[in-house]
């Protein structure tokens, strides 16, 4: 089926849904459908351990009942089933509590103008195709290095599918997008000593991911560099989050401005907006409507439209991030954040990764983070970590079984340097990141 005409299929019945819903007594209703197809396939020690086709859809809707809220779901789409669904939802609202601030989002917030932001690239599900991926990316990893004794596997998924989102304020509205990824994970060993680790690609585009073969080569790499990993000594040092999990730190001040945990008073930067959060010179910028981005969407699970917005700027919080519940909660409107972030850039430095390890001198290098020691009410970081040593910027030996620790008031606001080769397999693209103190419990 050509995807325009799934997409008018799922239109038209998000459409009757609705109709539905009102002629059964809502006084508004939202409802969103998707369909997926997708293949996944891992191999293991070069065998094929699974194969797995998928054809998933279903459709969900919300109805309001003047300030009551039901929720209902289904997968069978006949009109049996439709009709079922939504007067199982407005029969859950009628013994919900009141709540002023429910209610689909406001009729002058929701999106009219749909951008294609070009998220589909089709390419045939092929089993051979997918296998072969796999195969190779872990039979790469496994030569890299004789010391490489065992794998957790080689792994290929493919996702197309098509999203609609309708609500009674006026949008029926969706997209298809696709995504592809191939990852691998090896093991090592010398000695008495066993380290993991993997590497992994993820595109919009199937021929835009990495090789095979760079994937494997890459985990080899990157676990073999573990080996010979020891404790340190507790100490205050500075300390550089590698890239690959650097937009973890950012990904905590996400959720602490954003709407739910500000309306419920669980944030550590509550009665924030206009005020310092970072160094002057960091900022962070959304972009939505990125071709081809990962987390571009030209509208949020509300159906309000996403704009470019600037949430740092010269390290001050310009906007708190919210959907049109939480806003209502805090008397503000909401800017498209139901569902989360789009495609957030921090800016950089301008430094080399190598320059970034000079920069720091004698510190600690994370590359894996372990545990989940952080308090958004109050900002204490406490979390496990594995990474490398560094004396006068030369990387010196892997460590592992150490904690690092601090506020994350203190550690935004001690960002040093970031560097400038960016991570941009997510919704949050950032470079290393340079913090310029943290305490450190080891030996």
């Amino acid at each position: 089926m050509q995807v325009e005409q799934q997409l008018s299929e799922i239109q038209n019945i998000v459409e009757e849904t609705l109709t539905l819903a009102k002629k059964l007594g809502a006084t508004a209703a939202e409802a969103s459908m998707s369909k997926v197809q997708g293949i996944s396939v891992t191999s293991r020690m070069q065998e094929v351990e699974t194969i797995e086709f998928t054809n998933d859809g279903g459709l969900g809707v919300c109805v309001f009942v003047g300030n009551k809220k039901g929720n209902a779901s289904t997968a069978d789409l006949s009109p049996q089933a439709l009709k079922l669904t939504v007067e199982k939802a407005i029969e859950i609202a009628k013994y919900t509590s009141e709540d002023k601030c429910s209610g689909v989002a406001d009729a002058e917030m929701i999106a009219t103008d749909i951008p294609d932001l070009d998220l589909y690239h089709p390419q045939e599900l092929d089993a051979e195709f997918a296998l072969a991926q796999a195969l190779e990316a872990e039979k790469a990893g496994l030569e890299t290095d004789s010391r490489i004794v065992n794998s957790d596997g080689g792994s290929y998924n493919a996702n197309l599918g098509v999203r609609v989102y309708g609500n009674t304020n006026g949008i029926n509205a969706g997209y298809p997008s696709s995504r592809y990824s191939l990852s691998c994970v090896l093991i090592a060993q010398q000695d008495e000593d066993m380290q993991r680790d993997y590497a992994y690609t993820v595109s919009r585009e199937a021929d835009k991911l990495e090789t095979p073969e760079w994937v494997g080569k890459q985990a080899g790499l990157q676990t073999v560099s573990r080996l010979g990993a020891r404790k340190i000594d507790t100490a205050k040092v500075p300390v550089i989050f590698h890239r690959d999990i650097a937009s973890s730190v950012f990904g905590h001040f996400i959720g602490a401005v954003s709407g739910g945990s500000l309306y419920r008073k669980s944030s550590f930067l509550l009665d924030s907006v206009n005020t310092q959060i970072f160094p002057s010179w960091l900022s962070i910028q959304e972009r939505p409507h990125l071709l081809r981005g990962l987390a571009s969407s030209p509208f949020d699970n509300e159906g309000v439209r996403t704009v470019d917005t600037d949430i740092i700027s010269d390290g001050i919080l310009q906007h708190y991030l919210l959907s049109s519940y939480s806003a209502r909660k805090l008397g503000l409107q909401t800017n498209g954040h139901a569902g989360g972030i789009h495609n957030c850039i921090v800016t950089d430095t301008g430094h080399s990764d190598e320059n970034l390890l000079r920069e720091m001198g004698t510190g600690l290098l994370v590359t894996e983070l372990m545990g989940q020691g952080v308090n958004i009410v109050n900002g204490d970081y406490s979390r496990g970590a594995a990474g490398f040593w560094v004396e006068n910027g030369v990387i010196q030996y892997p460590v592992h079984e150490i904690t690092i620790a601090g506020n994350l008031k203190d550690m935004l606001m001690n960002i040093a340097a970031i560097g400038k080769q960016r991570e941009v397999r997510g919704a949050l693209q950032t470079g290393s990141v340079l913090i310029s103190e943290m305490q450190i419990a080891g030996n």
